[in-house]
């Protein structure tokens, strides 16, 4: 693993079409809990192979268990009650979940996954959480009196599964809040809750932010307290950096340079000179590149080509900066 420029995915791949069936027959009765259970792992070990033979420097599991990042933990929390279907974007759509009680964790979520994937590979895998303040945006509140005191509450139950995800091992841990723009007024908010989650870990952490106005919440959003950002730039034609030009970025920036919402195959140059322009603001050893997103929307095959395209420019842009050393 070089010690720059490290490569790295936002998350989610592409659902194996065997594992599709499987999902929709268990939703319909049709497939044992078990029987799923065990073509989850399948899939997940088929993409942590895929992602060593693909050359990528620090792996995800994929969510081969996971539907909606909202939903699959309000599931699994004291105090939510599942609601009905809203539109996530485009034709997709999810069981919106109704914050209804205390919130509590019963056990951990996502650490069995974690050391199952884990153990799969020598090379580091991330522990992936969905933060506060996403879950408290993304669902309807009815319990708590204010969405300060949601938000903190939430927190403590992400802090926890963040702690046992770094007892288990994980080097690093994500904490994905892709709705800290929705309500640029509340980014304090959202500060304060990351900084229950993260106040013990020693493990890297970083949080993932797409698709909304970024420059709504800039510069405060340095304040996140988390080690690095991952930000979708390849979609915005990396106009969110022009906002660094104005305001040093002071984190470790996990740049976008594929486009996850596209079919079209990016070349290996225009990814490389997405590096380059993120280099401009970040040294090598700060600078990540990954693919825009979660990877969940695009099929096996696209995601696996995204990938060796981000793997590749990473491999061009080091050659380059080795010959300028």
């Amino acid at each position: 693993m070089s010690d720059i420029l490290l490569t790295t995915t936002v998350g989610s791949f592409g659902k194996p079409e065997y594992l599709q069936k499987a999902r929709n027959a268990r939703a319909r009765g049709k497939l044992s809990e078990t029987e799923l259970f065990e073509l989850e792992r399948r899939a997940t070990t088929e993409w942590i192979r895929a992602q060593e033979e693909i050359g990528l420097d620090i792996l995800v599991d994929g969510e081969m268990y996971r539907g909606d990042m909202v939903a699959y933990f309000a599931e699994r929390l004291e105090g939510y009650t599942i609601g009905g279907l809203v539109r996530s974007y485009g034709n997709r759509y999810y069981h919106k979940p109704v914050i209804s009680g205390k919130i509590s964790r019963p056990k951990p979520m996502t650490v069995e996954w974690f050391q199952f994937a884990q153990s799969l590979t020598e090379r580091p895998v991330k522990g992936m959480l969905t933060g506060p303040y996403t879950m408290l945006d993304w669902s309807y509140l009815e319990s708590y009196r204010t969405r300060r005191d949601a938000a903190l509450a939430l927190a403590e139950v992400v802090r926890q599964e963040a702690e046992d995800l770094q007892a288990a091992g994980a080097r690093y841990i994500q904490i994905d809040e892709p709705a800290i723009h929705a309500r640029p007024e509340e980014i304090g908010i959202a500060i304060e809750a990351m900084g229950i989650v993260t106040q013990n870990l020693v493990a890297k952490t970083v949080s993932h932010i797409c698709y909304g106005n970024f420059a709504a919440i800039y510069p405060q959003v340095l304040d996140l307290p988390v080690d690095r950002l991952s930000l979708a730039m390849a979609n915005y034609g990396y106009r969110w950096l022009d906002l660094f030009a104005r305001h040093p970025y002071t984190r470790e920036l996990e740049i976008g340079i594929v486009d996850v919402h596209s079919h079209e195959l990016e070349s290996v140059e225009e990814a490389a000179e997405g590096i380059r322009k993120g280099l401009r603001y970040v040294t090598p050893e700060k600078l990540l590149p990954h693919p825009d997103c979660g990877l969940k929307t695009r099929p096996v095959d696209e995601s696996i080509a995204k990938c060796r395209v981000v793997v590749e420019a990473a491999r061009l842009v080091r050659a380059e900066l080795a010959v300028v050393a």
